[in-house]
């Protein structure tokens, strides 16, 4: 039995990642908290608040940005930081491009696997030695391998096979020169308790994950974003659909799902009958090629 098996369900979670962060902060030298303006990172940034305020956060934000991201993302991003008043670091995949260490087959290809590169980068420019992220073991088969404290090793790589016990929530935050931590407090989550946890909070999020009006095509099973970077291809027929998302990332591979979940309450009863994960639905490179997220995990991704 854990410290926090004795509180109702949400409250446990927020206990649990609180204490992470609080836990994070205490054994690293020189954090960020990984901040796109998606619903994860949201939730992550308001329990960091939870955890530190009235003082300032111990660490800065970080984005790694494609130069893909849809509209009103990176806004939100940019004045949910300004608010707080807390330092926004924002490392952008095209200046990896334009320093030659990412290469992309054509200028309209994915940059999201290319993110894994920019992130390293920014690591050592800025000295990071731990980096607080979003994600949940729910996700997909991956990121259900991760410890809490998921060690990286100094070429960025994850080995899930060398990985750290963490026994009665104990965590080792000792690293050699060059390593480095992703901690992801919200390993425990499921899509569906960040979602009851951003009613219960009124947590603002970007307008995308509501149901909207969005032209789209057809392709294979998914509804494909028609937009600059990602225009219909010879054939396809746009429609204009009602839509939402279910996660934000890199528009080349992230599409939306028809729904008229117009508010919060609605996704949660829409999120209580659905049966695939929200990268299963959405993603199509992980649905591509289900080993996708852990060979970018290897290679340095989030």
């Amino acid at each position: 039995m854990t410290f926090f098996s004795g509180l109702l369900h949400l409250d446990r979670l927020e206990s649990e990642a609180i204490y992470i962060l609080r836990e994070a902060a205490a054994q690293s030298r020189n954090p960020a908290l990984l901040f796109s303006g998606g619903k994860d990172s949201a939730v992550l940034l308001h329990l960091a608040l939870k955890a530190f305020r009235p003082e300032k956060l111990p660490f800065p934000l970080l984005h790694i940005d494609t130069g893909h991201n849809f509209e009103g993302v990176t806004d939100f991003r940019d004045q949910t930081a300004t608010r707080l008043g807390e330092r926004l670091v924002v490392a952008h995949v095209q200046d990896s491009i334009a320093r030659g260490s990412v290469r992309l087959a054509s200028p309209l290809a994915s940059r999201n696997a290319a993110q894994a590169v920019t992130l390293l980068e920014a690591i050592e420019a800025h000295n990071f030695d731990l980096l607080l992220g979003g994600a949940r073991r729910d996700e997909d088969k991956a990121r259900a391998k991760e410890r809490v404290f998921s060690h990286r090793d100094a070429f960025g790589a994850w080995n899930p096979k060398s990985q750290r016990p963490e026994l009665w929530d104990l965590y080792n935050g000792r690293l050699q020169a060059g390593e480095n931590f992703r901690v992801f407090p919200l390993s425990n989550w499921t899509e569906l308790d960040i979602w009851t946890y951003i009613e219960r909070e009124k947590i603002a999020l970007p307008s995308l994950y509501f149901a909207h009006v969005r032209p789209v095509v057809r392709d294979g099973e998914f509804w494909r974003p028609v937009t600059a970077v990602t225009p219909a291809a010879a054939g396809q027929v746009i429609e204009n659909r009602v839509v939402r998302f279910r996660t934000v990332g890199d528009m080349t591979c992230t599409c939306p799902i028809e729904s008229d979940a117009a508010d919060v309450a609605a996704i949660i009863a829409e999120t209580r009958l659905s049966t695939l994960s929200e990268r299963g639905a959405t993603r199509m490179d992980d649905k591509v090629n289900e080993a996708a997220m852990e060979r970018r995990k290897r290679e340095g991704y989030f």
